[in-house]
Protein backbone atom coordinates (compact mmCIF):
# COMPACT_ATOMS: atom_id res chain seq x y z
CA UNK A 1 0.00 0.00 0.00
CA UNK A 2 2.89 2.32 0.83
CA UNK A 3 4.43 1.62 -2.62
CA UNK A 4 1.17 2.57 -4.36
CA UNK A 5 1.01 5.81 -2.36
CA UNK A 6 4.63 6.68 -3.23
CA UNK A 7 4.03 5.85 -6.91
CA UNK A 8 0.98 8.13 -6.92
CA UNK A 9 3.01 10.95 -5.40
CA UNK A 10 5.82 10.47 -7.96
CA UNK A 11 3.35 10.39 -10.88
CA UNK A 12 1.59 13.49 -9.58
CA UNK A 13 4.95 15.25 -9.30
CA UNK A 14 5.91 14.18 -12.87
CA UNK A 15 2.61 15.42 -14.31
CA UNK A 16 2.87 18.65 -12.35
CA UNK A 17 6.45 19.28 -13.47
CA UNK A 18 5.57 18.54 -17.11
CA UNK A 19 2.71 21.02 -16.87
CA UNK A 20 5.06 23.65 -15.48
CA UNK A 21 7.60 22.99 -18.23
CA UNK A 22 4.89 23.13 -20.90
CA UNK A 23 3.74 26.47 -19.55
CA UNK A 24 7.27 27.86 -19.97
CA UNK A 25 7.52 26.70 -23.59
CA UNK A 26 7.67 29.65 -25.96
CA UNK A 27 5.99 28.96 -29.30
CA UNK A 28 6.03 31.00 -32.48
CA UNK A 29 4.10 30.62 -35.73
CA UNK A 30 5.70 31.56 -39.04
CA UNK A 31 4.42 32.15 -42.55
CA UNK A 32 7.78 31.82 -44.31
CA UNK A 33 6.48 32.78 -47.76
CA UNK A 34 4.86 35.91 -46.42
CA UNK A 35 8.04 36.82 -44.54
CA UNK A 36 10.10 36.43 -47.72
CA UNK A 37 7.72 38.20 -50.09
CA UNK A 38 7.26 41.14 -47.69
CA UNK A 39 11.02 41.65 -47.44
CA UNK A 40 12.97 44.47 -49.06
CA UNK A 41 14.70 41.92 -51.31
CA UNK A 42 11.30 40.83 -52.65
CA UNK A 43 10.35 44.45 -53.31
CA UNK A 44 13.51 44.87 -55.40
CA UNK A 45 12.67 41.75 -57.39
CA UNK A 46 9.08 43.00 -57.82
CA UNK A 47 10.30 46.32 -59.21
CA UNK A 48 12.62 44.48 -61.62
CA UNK A 49 9.71 42.32 -62.77
CA UNK A 50 7.50 45.35 -63.31
CA UNK A 51 10.18 46.92 -65.50
CA UNK A 52 10.84 43.68 -67.35
CA UNK A 53 7.18 43.10 -68.16
CA UNK A 54 6.05 46.71 -68.63
CA UNK A 55 5.91 46.30 -72.43
CA UNK A 56 3.85 43.12 -72.07
CA UNK A 57 1.50 44.93 -69.71
CA UNK A 58 1.13 47.84 -72.14
CA UNK A 59 0.45 45.44 -75.01
CA UNK A 60 -2.10 43.53 -72.93
CA UNK A 61 -3.86 46.81 -72.10
CA UNK A 62 -3.91 47.75 -75.80
CA UNK A 63 -5.37 44.36 -76.74
CA UNK A 64 -8.01 44.66 -74.03
CA UNK A 65 -9.00 48.11 -75.29
CA UNK A 66 -9.16 46.82 -78.88
CA UNK A 67 -11.38 43.94 -77.75
CA UNK A 68 -13.70 46.30 -75.88
CA UNK A 69 -13.90 48.64 -78.89
CA UNK A 70 -14.67 45.68 -81.14
CA UNK A 71 -17.44 44.52 -78.79
CA UNK A 72 -18.94 48.01 -78.65
CA UNK A 73 -18.79 48.29 -82.44
CA UNK A 74 -20.50 44.91 -82.77
CA UNK A 75 -23.26 45.85 -80.30
CA UNK A 76 -23.91 49.13 -82.08
CA UNK A 77 -23.90 47.73 -85.62
CA UNK A 78 -24.98 44.10 -85.31
CA UNK A 79 -28.45 44.80 -86.76
CA UNK A 80 -27.03 46.15 -90.03
CA UNK A 81 -23.96 43.90 -90.38
CA UNK A 82 -23.68 41.21 -93.01
CA UNK A 83 -22.71 37.64 -92.11
CA UNK A 84 -19.23 38.22 -93.54
CA UNK A 85 -18.75 41.30 -91.34
CA UNK A 86 -19.92 39.37 -88.27
CA UNK A 87 -17.53 36.48 -89.10
CA UNK A 88 -14.64 38.91 -89.66
CA UNK A 89 -15.37 40.65 -86.34
CA UNK A 90 -15.57 37.32 -84.50
CA UNK A 91 -12.30 36.27 -86.11
CA UNK A 92 -10.64 39.56 -85.14
CA UNK A 93 -11.92 39.20 -81.58
CA UNK A 94 -10.60 35.62 -81.37
CA UNK A 95 -7.20 36.74 -82.69
CA UNK A 96 -7.04 39.47 -80.05
CA UNK A 97 -8.03 37.01 -77.33
CA UNK A 98 -5.35 34.54 -78.45
CA UNK A 99 -2.69 37.27 -78.40
CA UNK A 100 -3.83 38.38 -74.97
CA UNK A 101 -3.79 34.81 -73.66
CA UNK A 102 -0.26 34.22 -75.04
CA UNK A 103 1.02 37.33 -73.28
CA UNK A 104 -0.66 36.30 -70.03
CA UNK A 105 0.78 32.78 -70.22
CA UNK A 106 4.29 34.04 -71.00
CA UNK A 107 4.19 36.52 -68.12
CA UNK A 108 2.70 33.93 -65.74
CA UNK A 109 5.40 31.37 -66.60
CA UNK A 110 8.16 33.95 -66.21
CA UNK A 111 6.73 35.09 -62.86
CA UNK A 112 6.62 31.53 -61.56
CA UNK A 113 10.22 30.97 -62.63
CA UNK A 114 11.38 34.25 -61.04
CA UNK A 115 9.50 33.47 -57.81
CA UNK A 116 11.08 30.01 -57.66
CA UNK A 117 14.55 31.51 -58.29
CA UNK A 118 13.91 34.07 -55.55
CA UNK A 119 12.79 31.42 -53.07
CA UNK A 120 15.86 29.30 -53.78
CA UNK A 121 18.23 32.25 -53.59
CA UNK A 122 16.76 33.38 -50.25
CA UNK A 123 16.71 29.98 -48.52
CA UNK A 124 19.92 30.57 -46.54
CA UNK A 125 18.90 34.13 -45.63
CA UNK A 126 15.53 32.89 -44.40
CA UNK A 127 17.14 30.19 -42.30
CA UNK A 128 19.54 32.72 -40.78
CA UNK A 129 16.72 35.19 -40.04
CA UNK A 130 14.58 32.51 -38.38
CA UNK A 131 17.57 31.33 -36.35
CA UNK A 132 18.26 34.90 -35.21
CA UNK A 133 14.62 35.50 -34.26
CA UNK A 134 14.50 32.19 -32.35
CA UNK A 135 17.69 33.06 -30.47
CA UNK A 136 16.60 36.64 -29.69
CA UNK A 137 13.08 35.65 -28.68
CA UNK A 138 13.97 32.51 -26.76
CA UNK A 139 11.57 30.36 -28.75
CA UNK A 140 11.40 26.62 -28.09
CA UNK A 141 9.16 25.75 -31.00
CA UNK A 142 8.32 27.37 -34.34
CA UNK A 143 5.31 26.07 -36.26
CA UNK A 144 4.56 26.61 -39.91
CA UNK A 145 1.37 28.65 -40.24
CA UNK A 146 -0.13 25.90 -42.44
CA UNK A 147 0.22 23.34 -39.64
CA UNK A 148 -1.62 25.44 -37.06
CA UNK A 149 -5.38 25.52 -37.66
CA UNK A 150 -5.66 28.26 -35.05
CA UNK A 151 -3.21 30.42 -33.16
CA UNK A 152 -3.36 33.68 -31.28
CA UNK A 153 -1.95 36.55 -33.36
CA UNK A 154 0.60 37.25 -30.61
CA UNK A 155 2.36 33.99 -31.59
CA UNK A 156 2.91 35.12 -35.20
CA UNK A 157 6.62 35.87 -35.74
CA UNK A 158 6.33 36.49 -39.49
CA UNK A 159 6.86 40.26 -39.21
CA UNK A 160 9.89 39.70 -36.95
CA UNK A 161 11.43 37.36 -39.51
CA UNK A 162 10.77 39.88 -42.32
CA UNK A 163 12.39 42.63 -40.24
CA UNK A 164 15.37 40.36 -39.56
CA UNK A 165 15.67 39.54 -43.28
CA UNK A 166 15.72 43.27 -44.03
CA UNK A 167 18.21 43.97 -41.25
CA UNK A 168 20.50 41.12 -42.35
CA UNK A 169 20.39 42.18 -46.01
CA UNK A 170 21.24 45.79 -45.07
CA UNK A 171 24.14 44.75 -42.87
CA UNK A 172 25.25 42.26 -45.53
CA UNK A 173 25.22 44.85 -48.30
CA UNK A 174 27.00 47.43 -46.15
CA UNK A 175 29.76 44.96 -45.25
CA UNK A 176 30.12 43.97 -48.93
CA UNK A 177 30.69 47.60 -49.88
CA UNK A 178 33.64 47.89 -47.49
Amino acid sequence: MNILKNLSIVLAFVFFSQGVLAQDTKIGVLNALQALFNSDAAQVVQEELEQEFSQDEERANELTEELQALQEQYQQNEAVMSEDEVRRMNSDAQDLQVQLQLIQERVQTALQEKNQEFLQSMQEELTAAVTDVVAEGGFDLILNVDSAPYFAPVLDITARVTAKLNQNSQSGSSSEGQ
